[in-house]
This record gives C-alpha cells, sequence and structure tokens, in this order.
C-alpha cells in the first residue's frame, strides 16, 4: 500500500509542474504581442481576450493553472494534507474561479458592467483571496515552509491592493494601476504554487 501511494504521488506531482508551466507560456505570449497595443499598468490580464486569439490564449492559461493547482491538492492530499477541511475548499475556490473566469469574460474598458462581466469580477475576488489564504494555513499548520509563507503573505497583501484599486477607479478619474498590481500579484501566486510544489516534492521524497 505504501509503495502504491508513493507511486501515485510522483505521478502527480510532475502533472502539476507540467500544467504551471504550460499555463505560462500563452499569457507571455499576449503580453509580447500586445505591446504598443495594451498598457501593462492599466489594462488587467483579462483584457488580452480584445486582442487577436486572447480569448483562446487565456481560456489555455486559466485551464492549464486550474489542473495544475487540482493536481497539486492531490499530491499534498497523498502527502497528508486532510481532504476535508479549509485548506482543500480554498484550493478548490481557487480552480473553480479560475474556471469560472475562462467561462465569463470581462467588459471591455468604459462600457457597462454585464452579467458576464459582474460574474468574472467576483470570481476573481474569490480566487485571488482564496489561494493566499490556502497557503498560509498550509505553511502554519501542514509544511513548515517559509518560501510558502512570504509568497502567501505577499501574495494576499497585493490582493488586498489589487481589490481597492478597483474601488479608487470607480470613485475618482486618478491613475489606474490595476494591471500593475494584478501582474505583481499573479507573480507571487505563480511563486506561491511553485514553493507549494517545492515543498510536496521534499515530502513526496522524504
Amino acid at each position: 500500500m505504501t509503495e502504491i501511494r508513493g507511486k501515485r504521488r510522483a505521478a502527480v506531482l510532475p502533472l502539476a509542474v507540467a500544467s504551471l508551466v504550460l499555463s505560462l507560456f500563452p499569457i507571455v505570449y499576449l503580453h509580447v504581442a500586445s505591446v504598443g497595443e495594451l498598457s501593462p499598468i492599466s489594462h488587467t490580464i483579462s483584457d488580452y481576450i480584445f486582442v487577436a486569439h486572447g480569448s483562446g490564449l487565456l481560456a489555455v492559461t486559466a485551464l492549464s493553472l486550474a489542473a495544475g493547482s487540482v493536481c497539486l491538492l492531490l499530491c499534498l492530499f497523498s502527502c497528508g494534507l486532510p481532504r476535508r477541511g479549509p485548506v482543500a475548499l480554498l484550493i478548490a475556490l481557487w480552480s473553480a474561479g479560475l474556471a469560472v473566469v475562462a467561462v465569463f469574460p470581462t467588459d471591455p474598458t468604459g462600457t457597462p458592467t454585464s452579467v458576464s462581466g459582474l460574474v468574472h469580477r467576483y470570481a476573481g475576488a474569490v480566487m485571488f483571496t482564496s489561494l493566499p489564504l490556502a497557503g498560509w494555513l498550509i505553511s502554519r499548520r501542514f509544511i513548515r515552509s517559509t518560501a510558502v509563507r512570504r509568497f502567501s503573505f505577499a501574495a494576499g497583501v497585493t490582493s488586498l491592493a489589487f481589490m481597492l484599486s478597483h474601488a479608487a477607479v470607480f470613485v475618482s478619474n486618478g491613475a489606474v494601476y490595476l494591471g500593475l498590481f494584478e501582474r505583481v500579484l499573479f507573480a507571487l501566486l505563480y511563486g506561491l504554487l511553485f514553493a507549494l510544489a517545492v515543498a510536496a516534492g521534499r515530502r513526496v521524497t522524504a
């Protein structure tokens, strides 16, 4: 039984890492291809659906990221993480949120908010809150990892800044930094996921 469990761990973790790496390629391509068309400071990542092939490429990124997160959760289960508990729920919410934002696109900047745009916005709020909190709980209760704890804390603070920057846009017509905050946030969330993969890998080989 122990040998079978070990093989499952060894199989799931590479799938998680491969999915996370795969999710990076479309979004990096969109950043390069849209230079001069969209501002990485003021436009959010979701706005890439309005460039050529953006909708499909963003869907690949979101769904690959969701799949990688689910595989990582399965690996954590095999390492002893409780299947029922706040961490499992939070990572499930993060993964589901990624799928939802892929299905319900955002609205063009300056247009009235549609039902799709509203669903997209609230799904984003759920996912950006869930993963940092999940990482923090894992670092405190399950895997003592300084990297996981630091990425979780930094992502949580940046997530709050990103949400507050939305409020600033609605209240005033000042400078818009939505895109900047979101890109920093995504970089930290990727760092958190890869830090979790490293920590899980150490558990697997222990």
